[in-house]
């Protein structure tokens, strides 16, 4: 298993596929990946079986918790738990997120 990575390539491998996120470790216990959002991409992801960490690297926007957004900044963290409905917006810059998952990205 690999045990070190790179953004830069996890970000290319998203600008150049068909999807917003890459999930770079996926194990039973723990998953992790980036999430890079366009200025104005939609972010249509859907609640999680896991508890889950965000951690922004850069852009800025909201990241709404049910019915409460909260204003994304570089370098804030934001925990959401298992089953709850969440997703970034409004971000006018790019939006790159590390995301931690308590268990596998399903």
């Amino acid at each position: 298993m690999k045990l070190e990575f790179e953004l830069e390539p996890i970000l290319e491998k998203i600008k150049n596929g068909s999807s917003y996120f890459h999930t770079f470790i996926n194990k039973d216990s723990l998953a992790a990946g980036v999430l890079y959002l366009k200025p104005g991409e939609e972010d249509t992801q859907e609640p999680h079986s896991s508890d889950e960490v965000y951690f922004i690297i850069s852009g800025d926007g909201f990241l709404k918790i049910k019915d409460t957004d909260y204003a994304v900044s570089k370098d804030k963290f934001f925990f959401v738990k298992k089953d709850i409905p969440h997703h970034f917006h409004g971000n006018k810059k790019p939006l790159k997120v590390l995301y931690f998952f308590g268990g596998p990205d399903d």
